[in-house]
């Protein structure tokens, strides 16, 4: 080989390492900030070749352990088997609680949090961060944050529930005002604990819909029917329905009676107009240690894959593309013919206080 041909391979290796090199560099260079909001065409090799080497992710959700978290966190090892996802459940509250401590000791052990009702907490204590998923786009405007801190996951919808065995169909309450009747003081009870509870969701559903003074004047004569204030989930609340300690359960998740009725249990939904709709929603902490492994889980949870594992655990899925379980379809707002308000984490942050209040006027 002559000299000129030796040195045109060698200037040739040359330019092809230092491309490599500075393709590598240049993924190396990225803040975790900037992977977070990563939105080119070689975003799913970067998260890949990033995640390989942060080796672990952490959740922490709301979500029934054994039902939906563990089966998720196998399917996600399975696909992704050089990443180690580990996860932790607590209520709404618990989730805060235990976020705020580790912002406060900058000791951060989470890196994705999934669930409703926090969203506002956890936006207020400004420890989110922005966020690009390859799902942003097909989701609507109502399921992406204005500023990319929060993307939902599922839906809850807040509903009546009644025992149908104490009460028949045509005798159930089909309104905010029937609710009213002299003949169900003392027959009803809500969810009163102090996080986004049937009761305090409700009022601040109607704040939204009728604004404050209807509202209001409506929350006055609702509180002389000595509604219980039970310090439960709205799932044991439709328990103390279903076993006949109350007629009606107030603010209930409208999925539970429908699920327990399946099973035998005297229960049945009514959706009130305008029914009142929480979302679920997915958020990445800021500085996490592991944006790569954190972006592909963000991504996974709102793939149609996870998304149709949700609707058979009986959840309902925020992705377009994934219809809610046929047995359920007849509970969403639009379905159904009825009126929805979106209970946002901004309005979580913005109005619980003021439903708190009222809360505390009317119906302590």
């Amino acid at each position: 080989m002559s000299l000129r041909h030796l040195s045109g391979h060698m200037l040739l290796a040359s330019t092809s390492i230092f491309v490599l090199l500075t393709a590598t560099l240049s993924v190396k260079a990225l803040t975790s900030e900037e992977v977070l909001m990563y939105n080119k065409p070689d975003r799913q090799q970067v998260l890949e070749e990033g995640a390989k080497k942060e080796g672990t992710v952490v959740l922490y959700s709301a979500m029934i352990v054994n039902q939906v978290q563990r089966p998720i966190a196998d399917a996600f090892r399975k696909k992704y088997p050089f990443i180690d996802i580990k996860f932790w459940r607590g209520d709404s509250n618990q989730i805060v609680t235990k976020l705020n401590a580790e912002s406060q000791a900058n000791t951060f052990v989470d890196d994705v949090v999934e669930g409703s009702g926090m969203s506002g907490g956890i936006g207020e204590a400004q420890i989110a961060a922005p966020f690009y998923s390859k799902y942003t786009d097909i989701m609507g405007a109502k399921d992406v944050a204005p500023d990319r801190r929060w993307m939902t996951t599922r839906y809850r919808y807040i509903a009546l529930g009644y025992n149908t065995k104490l009460l028949k169909p045509e005798e159930a309450p089909k309104s905010y005002e029937d609710l009213l009747d002299p003949k169900w003081k003392g027959k009803m009870a809500w969810n009163a604990s102090t996080d986004a509870s049937g009761a305090l969701i409700t009022i601040t559903s109607l704040r939204a819909a009728w604004g404050e003074e209807k509202a209001e004047a409506y929350l006055a004569k609702l509180g002389q029917q000595k509604i219980a204030n039970l310090a439960m989930s709205n799932r044991a609340v439709v328990d103390r329905v279903i076993e006949g300690e109350y007629l009606i359960g107030v603010g209930i998740s409208a999925h539970h009676p429908v699920i327990s009725a399946r099973k035998g249990a005297p229960s049945a939904t009514v959706l009130l107009d305008p029914v009142p709709a929480l979302n679920g929603t997915i958020q990445v902490m800021r500085g996490t240690k592991h944006p790569h492994a954190a972006m592909l889980l963000v991504d996974f949870m709102l793939s149609p894959e996870i998304q149709k594992f949700l609707q058979t655990a009986e959840y309902f899925p925020a992705n377009p593309e994934v219809e809610p379980d046929e047995s359920l379809k007849a509970l969403v707002p639009k379905n159904a013919g009825v009126g929805a308000v979106i209970i946002t984490p901004d309005m979580l942050v913005k109005d619980t206080a003021r439903s708190a209040q009222l809360f505390e006027k009317y119906f302590k």
